[in-house]
């Protein structure tokens, strides 16, 4: 997750006419940035992981188990904790997992984009050397045995990458809320309390709603055994409750498919992420390529999301839920309406990678053959720049 600074942010609705200034002087901050670090070397190689959780608890009366929205009442305790780590006055600590790590420095636990998710990271990062890969492991570990002694004697801090109730009808987060009253994001399945409390994820939401001009719609395609409906229409959709929101009862719902509305069903998901410091930027854009078709293979061998909103999906990774839950492509950009700019955009801005961008030999121009639409006007000022070949559309897309 990005840089969580609190502040006030904009509407969309503010911040487009703000946004041909933002791309002018971000392109001119950016070859600013470019001209100083481009011919920097000799930085360490760096790295650090992610970690998020989901924080279940479990009722043994009612035999359910449900989502915990108590994100910010553990934040304010693990932040307490981790003080006491950092401080001089740090008490005894009983468990041996915890004696073990107070040689690491103390980790840093982090609001994520739903209210029941955590994320946690290293307190500094590792290197290369064997002994910081062989603390990884015990780092986690400990990271997780932290939260999990602060939370509740029937909550657990889970790392499964999504929920399989979440949406569903009836009691599925603790305490419970009603998506009945979700009038801004005006979703069918997930109350808006669910949300994270931190300013970015709430206005995030809403701004893509705003920008894209409809909800999101994710389908993911049903698991078709004998017992499903053929064809297969979800009974459980309230296709009544907005009537000024048409769009699911006019196609935003597929047949035989599970359908969601909410940036919520991508953005609740949890995973593992990495960040890394290479030795100079070559060897960055190098270390990116690699990891380009790596990526798919890590996905395809960690799948472990088949169900959504209490249905087994055909599919048994979260990608497609996240880029749609994140898709804020206008129906212009989508080929829905015609464009003035011409500018089609085949994919979720927040989707899988188009270009490669190393420098290098084995990167031949041939290689990158999608349609990878970009801002003329920023890749020509790039080109005039002399910037570096093979990035200059990769840099001007992100000025669509």
């Amino acid at each position: 997750m990005g840089f969580l600074y609190l502040g006030i942010p904009l509407t969309w609705d503010e911040a487009k006419q703000h946004a041909d200034h933002v791309r002018e002087h971000g392109i001119t901050q950016f070859l600013h940035t470019w001209d100083r670090d481009k011919d920097r070397w000799g930085d360490e190689l760096l790295w650090g992981d992610e970690v998020e959780y989901m924080v279940v608890t479990f009722d043994d009366e009612e035999k359910n188990a449900k989502l915990s929205l108590c994100q910010t009442e553990i934040l304010a305790k693990l932040g307490q904790v981790v003080g006491d780590l950092t401080g001089d006055d740090t008490p005894a600590l009983e468990s041996a997992a915890i004696e073990l790590s107070l040689s690491m420095t103390a980790p840093i636990f982090h609001p994520e984009g739903e209210r029941y998710m955590l994320e946690s990271t290293p307190g500094s990062p590792y290197t290369g050397s064997v002994p910081d890969l062989l603390s990884v492991e015990t780092n986690m570990h400990f990271r997780r045995t932290l939260a999990r002694k602060h939370l509740k004697a029937n909550e657990i801090p889970f790392t499964i990458t999504s929920f399989p109730r979440l949406g569903t009808r009836g009691v599925f987060t603790e305490p419970h809320f009603s998506s009945d009253d979700a009038k801004s994001s005006h979703s069918l399945f997930l109350a808006e309390e669910i949300t994270s409390p931190h300013a970015r994820y709430s206005i995030l939401r809403d701004n893509v709603l705003s920008r894209r001009g409809s909800k999101v719609a994710i389908n993911l395609p049903i698991f078709i055994d004998e017992r499903t409906a053929q064809p297969f229409i979800d009974p459980t959709i309230p296709w009544q409750r907005y009537p000024e929101d048409p769009e699911v009862k006019n196609g935003g719902a597929l047949i035989d498919h599970i359908y969601m509305d909410a940036t919520g069903f991508g953005m609740g998901c949890c995973c593992l992420q990495l960040t890394f410091q290479s030795y100079n930027v070559n060897d960055a854009r190098r270390m990116y390529d690699a990891l380009v078709p790596v990526g798919p293979i890590m996905l395809a061998l960690t799948a472990a999301s088949p169900a959504w909103r209490g249905y087994l999906a055909d599919v048994d990774c979260r990608w497609s839920a996240i880029a749609g839950s994140m898709d804020d492509r206008t129906p212009e950009e989508r080929g829905l309406k015609p464009s003035k700019d011409n500018y089609i955009i085949p994919k979720s801005r927040y989707d899988s990678v188009d270009l490669y961008i190393s420098n290098h030999w084995i990167n031949k121009p041939e290689y990158n053959d999608v349609p990878a639409p970009y801002n003329k006007g920023i890749f020509q000022r790039l080109c005039n720049h002399a910037y570096s070949t093979f990035i200059h559309s990769r840099s001007s897309r992100y000025f669509l």
